[in-house]
């Protein structure tokens, strides 16, 4: 990025990461799983997408859409004002981004204002205000509040956090060695975190519980439908956030997480973290991840939802099951 870029200011004031859509062959089963299984809350549905919410007031956190193939639809984020929407808008075309929809109103459940536009990798990010808001559910199920991060893998990880520093506006909490990238838009230790990879794809979308207490019922609920984690429960170094680690039925990587750490700016100092299993897991109750979950958070090369139709076909099924490729994907620490 050039020095002149570097000066500009970024493009946004984020406030929070909204919502996650992600591309689906499985809408019927996936929709079911996250209802009635990991905790959220339906809201919207028809034959190629539903839209689920969780306990906070965000009309949907999740939105699963139809598709011949796996992958990441896009990521939401939230300002605060329809005038802060349009401003972004100047601010992208500013830089040379052109906005793929927008400023404008957003067709989807739950309305909106924003802008969306695609990252260096082809990832559609969206800028949204004026989203519908939904009175909270209560907080005494162990279910998730919302989404509260999503880790990306990335070919090029400098280039990456660049990006999304200097035209998102976000702030790098921490780096576990020179594989993993934290960044945050407001006092949790991150929303995004990036990995480097050999390919672009998704990682994993994390969901807060309210509290350890509802994270460990939380992972009580999940055993009583028989479904036990593929890593996890443990907690992380970085984020100092507990963890348990769950594939969906379209094989993508879910994540019970509480307790994120808290950054207070101007008392906060970026570290760079060893990437050993005893600051992977502070507590080494989870031990190694499995070679499955590796796989699983390697993902399918990803070349973004406007690269190609929504029903491209899949990536050959190899891909996924390369183990040596799955292992530096994974971002996991073994």
């Amino acid at each position: 990025m050039s020095e002149t870029a570097l000066q500009r200011p970024p493009v946004a004031r984020l406030r929070k990461l909204r919502a996650v859509e992600l591309f689906v062959p499985t809408l019927t089963e996936s929709a079911d799983f996250y209802a009635e299984v990991w905790g959220l809350e339906t809201v919207d549905a028809d034959r190629d997408a539903a839209w689920l919410r969780g306990t906070g007031d965000e009309h949907h956190v999740l939105r699963l859409t139809r598709a011949d193939r796996v992958g990441l639809g896009r990521i939401a984020f939230a300002v605060g004002s329809r005038e802060e929407v349009d401003e972004a808008a100047r601010r992208l075309l500013g830089r040379g981004i052109v906005p793929v929809h927008g400023p404008g109103p957003l067709e989807q459940a739950g309305g909106g204002y924003g802008v969306r536009f695609t990252d260096p990798e082809g990832r559609l990010i969206e800028i949204s205000a004026l989203v519908e808001a939904v009175p909270e559910r209560g907080r005494q199920a162990a279910v998730p509040v919302g989404v509260t991060h999503t880790v990306l893998n990335t070919v090029d990880i400098d280039a990456a956090v660049a990006f999304y520093r200097d035209v998102l506006g976000m702030r790098v909490s921490d780096w576990s060695e020179h594989q993993m990238a934290f960044l945050r838009v407001n006092s949790d230790h991150h929303c995004i975190a990036f990995n480097q990879a050999e390919w672009t794809s998704l990682n994993h979308v994390a969901y807060e519980m309210d509290s350890v207490d509802h994270f460990m019922r939380g992972l009580g609920r999940l055993r009583h439908h028989g479904i036990t984690p593929q890593w996890g429960p443990g907690r992380h170094g970085p984020g100092d956030n507990t963890f348990s680690y769950f594939t969906d039925p379209a094989g993508l990587v879910c994540e019970y997480t509480s307790e994120v750490a808290q950054i207070v700016e101007d008392r906060w100092i970026a570290k760079v973290w060893r990437r050993v299993p005893e600051l992977s897991d502070l507590w080494g109750t989870a031990g190694p991840p499995s070679k499955e979950i590796r796989c699983h958070m390697a993902g399918v090369p990803d070349p973004g939802p406007l690269a190609a139709p929504v029903d491209a076909a899949p990536a050959p099924a190899a891909d996924r099951t390369s183990a040596p490729a799955a292992d530096r994907n994974s971002g996991v620490t073994a």
